[in-house]
């Protein structure tokens, strides 16, 4: 047996103890899938000040599209793939995976203050009390305006005014010769993209998804009067291809003064409203969403939210991270740095109680407002089984609103009729239905 000599021992620990030090500076790299919206964009810009505080962690950024994002992780989750050690989801998704043990609990302990979070939000993330995502920005709807055209048209945008009431204020300020369109509304297809709008406009019409016995209700006449609706006003009213436009294309154009009026999240509210991205951010106005027959459902709730699948092998690190980009902490972080009209909004009650953000945010009230309104517990006129407001929270709701965006965008560009698109989305909800065994 060959012994060790002084030399050869004394490189055997300095071998050893590069290695540890090496294993000891050696960062876990976290991978996190996100959409492409204003907020995310600028928590990446932000990301080396948590790599900083947290040296041994490096993150990876994904960032897709809405649709594709929704695709992508509902794909990686369910196969368990263990792609993203967090990932981009919503009120939806946040329940449902957590009761089927896909998603981690979110680590609210400490100085972390989830009952800070607006209660409606917490709930909507929860199950069986658990929150299973942690809340980065929250919103609802709620229309804003451009004052100016409003008030040289010689009309007026209130609170929960009628849809009609809407259709002639787009119809007044309507000026495709100048580039300026009545309304801008989404109308690209997917459940979480025309189909958020389109529920809760159906919503105040009257509609619902389904009824007592989870029977699809599409064909009724409640859903179609808004479709036909909402058809004939972004004909009339709306940009050239509003069926290819979601909430990013629907900001553009309105940052850039070519929409009189938008229906959309009241995230916008702090874009629409920056002179850094906006023309016309000294002339936006704030009403709360509008009606038909009921207030029911009339506005939507969500909240983009980061979420930790059960699969992850770096879940100590996802959690470090998930904490600290939902904290108040953060939001301190991006108005010290931005300003805190650029916070990410709807999440906390010490936000809108932060006198820093009262005085920058002329939007705070009507954001607010709009996200206390929304009641995914009571959110249409005729009973229906179900919990959400722009959507059904259970889990085949996903392909079917997603088919039933498809179908109405298809009549939005002129392919199929109103009627059409309807019938041919009610039979695929129907085939999905029975399929999943509940009638």
């Amino acid at each position: 047996m060959k012994r060790l000599t002084k030399n050869t021992l004394a490189c055997a620990v300095s071998v050893a103890a590069s290695m540890t030090a090496f294993s000891a500076f050696a960062a876990t790299e976290i991978t996190v899938a996100t959409v492409n919206n204003g907020h995310m964009i600028e928590m990446q810009k932000l990301t080396p000040a948590f790599e900083k505080a947290n040296p041994d962690i490096k993150v990876k950024w994904v960032t897709l599209e809405e649709s594709v994002l929704r695709q992508n992780v509902t794909q990686d989750i369910a196969n368990k793939s263990g792609l993203y050690d967090v990932m981009t989801i919503g009120m939806y998704e946040a329940p449902i995976w957590g009761q089927r043990g896909w998603l981690q609990a979110v680590d609210t302990s400490g100085n972390y203050d989830a009952q800070d979070i607006l209660p409606s939000i917490r709930d909507g993330l929860s199950y069986d009390g658990t929150m299973y995502a942690a809340p980065f920005y929250g919103e609802s709807s709620m229309v804003m305006y451009r004052k100016d055209l409003v008030k040289a048209a010689g009309m007026e945008v209130n609170d929960r005014d009628s849809w009609e009431h809407i259709r002639d204020v787009a119809a007044a300020v309507n000026d495709p010769s100048k580039g300026i369109y009545g309304i801008c509304l989404r109308g690209k297809a997917g459940w979480g993209d025309n189909m958020a709008l389109m529920t809760t406009m159906a919503n105040s019409f009257g509609a619902r998804w389904f009824d007592e016995n989870w029977k699809p209700q599409l064909e009724s006449a409640e859903w179609s009067n808004a479709v036909n609706f909402y058809v004939d006003l972004l004909t009339k009213y709306g940009p050239p291809g509003s069926s290819s436009n979601s909430f990013n294309e629907s900001l553009a154009l309105f940052n850039e003064g070519k929409c009189g009026m938008w229906i959309d999240a009241t995230i916008a509210a702090s874009f629409v409203t920056d002179p850094k991205q906006s023309k016309v951010a000294d002339q936006v106005g704030f009403a709360q969403s509008p009606i038909s027959v009921t207030e029911k459902g009339a506005n939507w709730l969500w909240a983009w939210s980061l979420g930790i699948p059960a699969a992850t092998k770096n879940a100590e690190a996802a959690q470090k991270f998930v904490r600290w980009a939902t904290s108040k902490e953060y939001i301190q972080l991006v108005g010290n740095t931005n300003g805190w009209a650029a916070v990410p909004t709807g999440t906390r009650t010490s936000t809108y109680a932060n006198p820093k953000f009262q005085e920058a945010a002329v939007f705070a009230d009507a954001e607010l407002k709009a996200i206390n309104s929304a009641n995914p517990n009571d959110s249409t006129l005729k009973p229906s089984p179900y919990v959400g407001v722009q959507f059904a929270a259970i889990p085949e709701f996903q392909a079917i609103g997603t088919t039933t965006g498809q179908m109405i965008s298809g009549s939005l560009a002129g392919s199929m009729t109103v009627e059409q698109a309807l019938k041919s989305a009610n039979t695929s909800a129907d085939r999905q239905m029975r399929r999943a065994g509940y009638y």
